[in-house]
């Protein structure tokens, strides 16, 4: 067993990088905000395409279609590519676009050629037919609600933007759900203040601040949309044509072009649920997890190691501290588990889940080593994940 000394300051450890986190979460709260919060209509209604690609979308893709038909916003159009879909998805595309002919476009799918992955293909195919002044990429399993469209275009003539990224609403409904995606978002809002999204830290020398810019580039691919200038000056998706995690990628483009992006809380705007079983969630996961490090082996290990420290041995240590009478380590013990507990609660108020799942915090950080353990293996062994019946 280590000594309490040892778990003394590796419990130290922990406390000091959540009060440090802290920090990071409560601006957050206060400046990651809701797109719905944009409510002042603008002087023009460009038009707006939407573009989305369905794969195997069966579960999902009906309720997406009748939520933008439902647009508040009027002047758009619906592009909806079907990428060799082998269950019932076509079948659901082609009734709509029989019912809303008029705005409705069913863009015919083109095998992959060499070098590009599915996703950035699928949207590159959707952007080339658009004709929009702003192109906004959905994923098949988010749902908007009715004002999405005209929050995104208030959002893009307020802030004078050239990109948007939106973090949809999370909806969680089984135990693992619950337990592990809640760990994506709050990654999110305790490590990367979101308004350096927007604009480069004001304590940043101004000659580093263009360099640095990108370092802050983050994006949900979810939600996520372009003036289509800025789409082009980025070079769209082909410049991104063999990312897995081509959301972040696009967003690192824009930002080391000079353009501005912002991102916004999907509250009250849209909704998504990504996965609906454990085995979905791993499955889906496994192809970007590593990926989102830039595959950069001990970047990944070393913050392996830090969510362990800061978040599951302090649960072990507390109890281990009052065997031992150990008095300094019962108090940062206790002190770490609060701060984890306070900072899940928030996160569950703020993203209406149920805050009880917090007490889960520890075991679904485990699951995300059960998982990178599986990515390091995989990226050892050359094995390629599998989504959508497809190789990533």
């Amino acid at each position: 067993m280590t000594d309490p000394l040892t778990l003394f300051w590796l419990t130290s450890f922990s406390l000091i990088f959540l009060l440090l986190t802290s920090v990071v979460l409560l601006r957050n709260r206060i400046e990651f905000t809701p797109l719905a919060s944009e409510t002042d209509r603008p002087i023009d209604d460009p038009r707006v395409s939407i573009c989305v690609p369905a794969r195997n979308e069966q579960n999902n893709i009906e309720r997406l279609l009748s939520s933008i038909v439902n647009q508040s916003y009027s002047n758009i159009e619906l592009l909806v590519l079907d990428d060799f879909s082998t269950d019932a998805t076509p079948e659901i595309i082609s009734r709509f676009k029989k019912e809303y002919d008029g705005t409705f476009i069913s863009v015919p799918a083109v095998e992959a050629p060499r070098g590009w992955l599915g996703k950035p293909w699928a949207c590159q195919q959707l952007a080339n037919h658009a004709s929009g002044k702003i192109i906004l990429f959905l994923d098949a399993d988010t749902a908007p609600y009715p004002g999405l469209v005209q929050h995104t275009v208030n959002a893009f003539s307020t802030y004078a933007l050239d990109m948007i990224t939106v973090w949809p609403e999370q909806e969680l409904k089984s135990f693992w759900e619950k337990t592990v995606v809640p760990l994506i978002y709050y990654a999110l809002v305790t490590l990367l203040p979101a308004v350096y999204v927007y604009r480069p830290p004001r304590w940043l020398p101004k000659f580093l601040r263009k360099h640095i810019a990108p370092k802050f580039a983050a994006a949900c691919g979810q939600c996520i949309g372009f003036t289509k200038e800025a789409y082009n000056t980025i070079g769209g998706h082909k410049s991104v044509r063999n990312e897995v995690v081509e959301d972040v990628a696009l967003a690192k483009h824009a930002k080391s072009k000079g353009l501005t992006l912002r991102m916004f809380t999907g509250i009250n705007s849209i909704r998504c649920r990504m996965y609906r079983s454990e085995q979905e969630i791993f499955k889906g996961l496994r192809k970007n997890f590593f990926a989102g490090f830039d595959r950069f082996m001990p970047v990944f290990i070393l913050m392996g190691l830090i969510h362990i420290i800061v978040f599951v041995l302090p649960f072990f240590t507390l109890p281990y501290s009052i065997y031992m009478q150990s008095h300094a380590l019962t108090f940062v013990s206790i002190g770490s588990i609060t701060l984890i507990l306070l900072h899940r609660f928030i996160l569950a108020i703020w993203f209406r889940w149920n805050p009880l799942y917090g007490f889960f915090h520890p075991l679904g950080v485990l699951w995300f080593q059960r998982l990178a353990f599986n990515s390091i293996v995989d990226h050892l062994l050359g094995r390629k994940a599998i989504w959508k019946d497809r190789e990533v």
